[in-house]
């Protein structure tokens, strides 16, 4: 265990050290990196295949749950995903130096704010070998080195892709330790990530919730995380028919291992006889199975009855919880006792009632008539993200850019001194 522990905050040692040579690296050599990525994972795309197949078989033989499985699986799709990834980053403006908020003293002095890096940027991820792609473009355009601790059921690509990255910032001429990643799977090392606040300056954790759990607790370094995502959508009085069912329909099954899919529907009591039966034969092919509240079972007597506990359940799996309310303040309510402060949203003409929801519900993203699955960096024209936030410190929602940067001030005289 004393070895691990070494390793890795040797391996952190080194990427402070790159930290501070990228502070000289100019945005062009930093696109010209992101850029040589990118081609790089075009030529090698077979390599980074093969390697996400034998993960794919070994994680089958453990028998991982579908929900880690179809995270972990790698496409030409998903490839193509991150090429564009990279191309969005490299052609987004670079936040580092970025100066505002400036006003002048009655003494002549000029303060203002500076952008800047933030540091170390340490990941604890577990599957996802995009996370590897995006939280090395992210943090090296902001002027971040970073830290990269995948899980053990994804090595073989992330280590694929973690070779290209390395490849492609020798070749652009910054340090190769800017993008560290640990080899080692032992869970020694996750610890040793985070009891180091004097070369980590930030932890991102991407996982499932016992993993985000220990992060929390243990960490002495600062978190940028999200334990859930229990995300819902609220079907209005005044919602469109076919808005309705087409977003309740793609918030659930676009896609069911996600943190922004939909876990819960709430409907208005006014549309349920309108809007369930059609919905219930739309999730049933699907193989969606629906658990309902006692006014939804009215409607839906075949369904299985909802618990308590459905409310609070992040089930990343074809299984929804459906709850009929009275009103906007009682779905309102609903999301704010039982949700996770994810992503949530109405489905509503009505322009006060959206407008209520907005300012009621207390979530990282909030959304008017559309699906939950928007909730994502890339699709917020990030480029890409490296996690998403329900905290409301520092940053909140999909992390991108900015999220990784901090400001400081600046203060410009003409030779002033204080009396």
């Amino acid at each position: 265990m004393q070895e691990i522990e070494q390793y890795v905050r040797a391996r952190a040692q080194a990427a402070k050290a790159a930290f501070y040579a990228l502070a000289e690296a100019s945005t062009e050599q930093k696109n010209r990196a992101l850029l040589r990525l990118e081609a790089l994972l075009a030529e090698y795309e077979h390599d980074i295949l093969a390697a996400n197949a034998e993960d794919m078989r070994l994680a089958r033989e453990k028998g991982l749950d579908a929900a880690m499985l179809d995270r972990l699986a790698v496409s030409g799709k998903t490839v193509a995903a991150m090429r564009e990834g990279l191309r969005q980053v490299a052609a987004l403006p670079d936040p580092v130096g970025e100066m505002d908020g400036f006003r002048t003293r009655p003494n002549g002095l000029s303060i203002g704010k500076m952008r800047v890096p933030l540091g170390v940027i340490g990941m604890i991820y577990e599957a996802r070998p995009n996370v590897t792609v995006d939280a090395a473009a992210l943090c090296l355009k902001s002027g971040n080195a970073c830290v990269l601790r995948g899980g053990s059921e994804a090595v073989r690509s992330n280590t694929a892709i973690a070779r290209l990255i390395a490849r492609a910032l020798v070749e652009s001429g910054l340090p190769q330790d800017a993008v560290v990643f640990i080899e080692q799977t032992d869970r020694a090392g996750v610890g040793a990530m985070l009891q180091s606040p004097d070369l980590i300056d930030v932890i991102i954790p991407r996982g499932g919730k016992s993993l985000v759990a220990r992060v929390a607790a243990e960490a002495r370094v600062p978190v940028i995380k999200h334990l859930d995502g229990i995300c819902h959508v609220y079907l209005d009085e005044f919602a469109d028919r076919d808005k309705a069912l087409a977003i309740a329909l793609n918030a659930k099954t676009s896609r069911y291992g996600t943190c922004n899919t939909m876990e819960t529907l709430l409907v208005h009591q006014a549309r349920a006889q309108d809007l369930l039966p059609e919905l219930a034969r739309l999730y049933g092919e699907k193989n969606v199975e629906l658990r309902g509240c006692a006014r939804t079972l009215a409607v839906l007597p075949d369904i299985q009855t909802a618990t308590e506990a459905d409310w609070d359940t992040e089930y990343l799996a074809p299984v929804l919880a459906v709850k009929i309310v009275d009103d906007l303040a009682e779905a309102v309510a609903h999301i704010n006792r039982h949700g996770s402060h994810h992503t949530d949203s109405i489905v509503t003409e009505h322009y006060g009632r959206a407008q209520n929801f907005l300012r009621l519900v207390d979530s990282a993203s909030v959304m008017v008539n559309a699906s939950t699955r928007f909730a994502d960096g890339f699709e917020y024209g990030l480029g890409a993200e490296i996690g998403i936030s329900t905290d409301k410190i520092h940053v909140r929602g999909p992390v991108g850019l900015h999220g990784l940067t901090g400001q400081k001030w600046v203060v410009l005289g003409s030779g002033q001194i204080r009396e």
